[in-house]
This record gives structure tokens, C-alpha cells and sequence, in this order.
């Protein structure tokens, strides 16, 4: 049987068709092979956590609140140690950057105690919550007693570490003046543990 000339001529006009864009073809094979090697040589993407980082720069001593946290996506081989649970509602003992990792030791609690471990980890209350309020986490101090009834002061203790700030009202109590949270040499924190029921603290900053 013999193939109609229409067949034929549609047959000698997609041949020529096909001739004329060989190597536009010839380019777009060689392309999709080497995309499926590729895809075949790298895998499938690696396993993933959810990170909380900071939505915006947060504060020492900030409460953090929902809006503050984004949860975001971190290969697991890179992300970091210590996420452990929600820091919202958690106040913060250092600032945070946005985009940084809000991690256990960003965050007033025992973890400061584990990330310190060659320091005495305690909460003091300084009388006068200005003073106070020119502190920041990080800050080193040396602290010293004054006895409320004769006015004589003694050193306590020095190159204190400011690990925290609690923000006003953070801790119920009756009591005036504001707490921070410090790191003591273990020589000098029973010193300073007593000093702290008995008389007024006072602080400088370490020379």
C-alpha cells in the first residue's frame, strides 16, 4: 500500500523540521541529563529543625511575647544546642539580635548555672533601682556591704558577672529595690549570700 503524498510531503516537512533545530534539541537533551545526574548525585535535602530565632532585636531582661519568637527552618547538623522548650514568656539574661537563635542560656533560669559553671549563680537585690537600671548583662561589678545602722562598708566581692536583669514586678515580692542575677566567685558567694539579708548592697564597676 502506498502512502498518500500528503503523508509523505507532512513526513518531509517535520524531518526538515527536526534537521533545523538538531542542535537546539541535541543542546536541551544534554541539559535534562545533566539535571538528572545532578539530581541523582545530590540527593534528597537534609533533615531539618524548627529554630526559634528572634523576630527583632530583644533586650536584656525582656519578657519575650509571641510575636517576638519566628520559628524557622535550620538544617539539623547546624542547629544549635540547648533549644529546649518556648522561650515566650521567658525573660531574656542577654540581648538578641533579630535572626539569632533564642536558645536555654538566652533566657533567666538554671541554664545560666550550667553555662557558667566555674561561677556561684545567684539573685541579689541592689536597694536603689536606679542603680539598677545602669546595669546590662555582661557587665562585671564589684559589690560591696553597707551597714544600714553605722553607714560602714565592706568589700564583698569583685569582677562580679551580671548574667540577668529581671524586669520590674518580674518576681513577686514586697520587698523594695531590684534583683539581678549574678555570677560569684564560690569563694565569696556565702559572704555575699549573707551580706545580702543583712545589710544594703552596693556596686561599682570593676576597674
Amino acid at each position: 500500500m502506498r502512502t498518500p503524498p500528503a503523508v509523505r510531503r507532512k513526513a518531509r516537512a517535520l524531518r526538515r523540521l527536526v534537521l533545523a533545530r538538531r542542535r537546539p534539541l541535541a543542546a536541551l537533551l544534554v541539559a535534562l541529563a545533566v539535571f538528572a545526574g545532578l539530581r541523582a548525585t545530590v540527593g534528597p535535602a537534609p533533615p531539618t529543625v524548627q529554630v526559634p530565632v528572634a523576630a527583632a532585636d530583644l533586650s536584656a531582661g525582656d519578657r519575650v511575647a509571641p510575636e517576638d519568637v519566628s520559628m524557622v527552618a535550620w538544617p539539623e547538623a547546624l542547629a544549635p544546642v540547648g533549644l529546649g522548650s518556648s522561650p515566650v514568656d521567658r525573660v531574656l539574661a542577654a540581648p538578641v539580635r533579630q535572626g539569632e537563635a533564642i536558645t536555654d542560656v538566652r533566657v533567666v533560669g538554671a541554664e545560666l548555672a550550667e553555662a557558667h559553671p566555674e561561677l556561684t549563680v545567684m539573685p541579689l537585690r541592689l536597694p536603689d533601682p536606679a542603680v539598677v537600671e545602669l546595669l546590662e548583662a555582661g557587665d562585671r561589678i564589684d559589690l560591696s556591704a553597707v551597714d544600714p545602722e553605722t553607714g560602714e562598708s565592706d568589700e564583698l566581692a569583685h569582677d562580679v558577672l551580671v548574667l540577668a536583669i529581671p524586669p520590674p514586678g518580674a518576681a513577686d515580692s514586697s520587698l523594695t529595690g531590684r534583683l539581678i542575677v549574678a555570677g560569684i566567685d564560690p569563694a565569696s558567694a556565702e559572704t555575699v549570700a549573707v551580706a545580702s539579708l543583712r545589710d544594703f548592697l552596693t556596686v561599682a564597676y570593676t576597674r
